[in-house]
């Protein structure tokens, strides 16, 4: 079950290397009258096209200060709302403790 299974070895012919001749001679001859690159010249380098930076309208820019404005208004509000809720959770154990201890610390003297 945990043991692979591979498939059956390729049964196909091996190919004759003698039907294959190495390429030795140039395809085309150096005198030819095609208009071939040389294989060796170098390749100039792509110029990357020129595009112009982001240009914001007045109004753009206002929208976009204004919308920065309220989301760190908002990120701020939700901040200060957790900070408030744990000082308020904070104070409330407080005063929880305080009632408990004096609580017990009158049934001791009381006995």
């Amino acid at each position: 079950m945990f043991n692979p299974k591979y498939p059956a070895p390729d049964t196909a012919p091996t190919a004759d290397t003698s039907l294959v001749q190495p390429l030795t001679a140039l395809a085309h001859l150096p005198a030819c009258d095609c208009n071939h690159t040389p294989a060796h010249a170098p390749v100039p380098a792509p110029v990357p096209a020129s595009r112009p930076g982001v240009q914001l309208t007045p109004g753009a820019l206002i929208a976009t200060v204004a919308g920065g404005t309220a989301v760190v208004l908002v990120v701020g509000a939700v901040l200060v709302s957790m900070l408030l809720a744990v000082a308020v959770t904070a104070v409330s154990v407080a005063i929880c403790a305080v009632v408990l201890r004096s609580l017990l610390s009158s049934t001791h003297k009381d006995k």
